[in-house]
């Protein structure tokens, strides 16, 4: 009797060790002793991120479901999502893959997406956005790092020559200076030269910089140099009230410019002056045959030579005889 019950006693506690091994792998296994009902989703990924099955899926904070299962397809790794069938996901809705603290496990996280939106279907696939995780940040500030020292590297060879014979930049100030030390002495002291006569008001930068007089003839000069600015912006604004005037078609030339009749009137004269000129250089009319014709001044010269000669007969004769001599010469 008593091997009989210490017989079922072992066989009771193998059978309670292994439903614990049991429990104990669920649990760790996927979070919950026995499997939540509900509609499954796919979210594919370029990198699951060390993402596990049993890891939440969470939808703005709230937990909707958990991954079931990891797989490669396709040349990228998915996520079968088992979610709650109360919760309806959005077909617009964006999964990301994100850290529960800096060493906490990875989740999920879904985005709300809009509220008039059909949700998805069971089986459908959860459209995914990549976003940076701890290890690329922290690989990305490693490379910034090298790059860091590799141009903190340089500028240090840069400054210490790193062994050349000409050596760094410090190096050749260094023997910049050194060899051009008189030269710069003789400067430094052309330089005190140079103030000391300032300040003892030698040459003209010095009797600018301490002559009163040369200062009030400089703020004179200034002064009126402002005064001719003001009066040449005083012509500008008249010379402007002028253009605008021309403009608006006031004033002789404004409506020699912009008044249509007055334009056709000097049109007009211009043609009557081109036609009187070619008249007159065609020998037409009075003037024009006084102009061309060599008789006319033949006549005219000869009628002068005529009128010379009476006045000479005159001198000696009456009134009465001159004229009578006089209409007989001239006719």
């Amino acid at each position: 009797m008593n091997n009989t019950q210490q017989t079922l006693r072992v066989g009771l506690f193998f059978l309670l060790g292994v439903a614990l091994v049991w429990v104990t792998f669920e649990t760790l296994g996927s979070g919950k002793i026995w499997k939540d009902k509900g509609y499954t989703l796919v979210a594919g990924f370029d990198n699951l991120r060390e993402l596990k099955v049993g890891d939440e899926v969470r939808m703005a904070g709230v937990k909707i479901g958990a991954v079931e299962k990891t797989r490669l397809a396709n040349r990228r790794a998915e996520a079968v999502l088992r979610i709650d069938p109360k919760i309806k996901v959005p077909s617009d809705s964006v999964a990301t893959i994100s850290m529960a603290g800096l060493i906490g496990t990875n989740y999920i996280g879904v985005e709300l997406g809009s509220p008039n939106v059909p949700p998805l279907a069971p089986g459908d696939e959860l459209r995914t956005k990549v976003t940076p995780d701890l290890n690329t940040i922290m690989t990305q500030l490693g490379d910034l790092g090298q790059k860091l020292q590799g141009a903190l590297g340089a500028f240090g060879n840069a400054m210490n020559g790193n062994g050349e014979e000409d050596g760094g930049l410090f190096q050749k100030l260094d023997r910049l200076v050194g060899e051009n030390s008189g030269k710069i002495n003789a400067t430094m002291s052309n330089l005190q030269e140079i103030t000391a006569k300032i300040n003892q008001g030698e040459g003209t930068l010095g009797k600018l910089v301490n002559d009163p007089a040369l200062h009030d003839e400089l703020l004179a000069t200034l002064g009126q140099i402002r005064g001719a600015a003001d009066e040449a912006k005083t012509f500008v604004a008249n010379a402007q009230d002028i253009v605008t005037q021309v403009k608006s078609g006031h004033g002789t030339l404004g409506t020699l410019l912009y008044d249509e009749s007055a334009g056709d009137d000097f049109k007009a004269l211009a043609k009557n002056l081109r036609e009187v000129s070619d008249k007159l250089a065609r020998g037409e009319g009075t003037l024009g045959k006084l102009i061309n014709d060599d008789t006319l001044y033949s006549d005219a010269r000869g009628t002068l030579k005529k009128a010379d000669r009476a006045l000479d007969s005159m001198s000696d004769a009456g009134p009465v005889s001159a004229v009578g001599v006089l209409a007989n010469a001239l006719f």
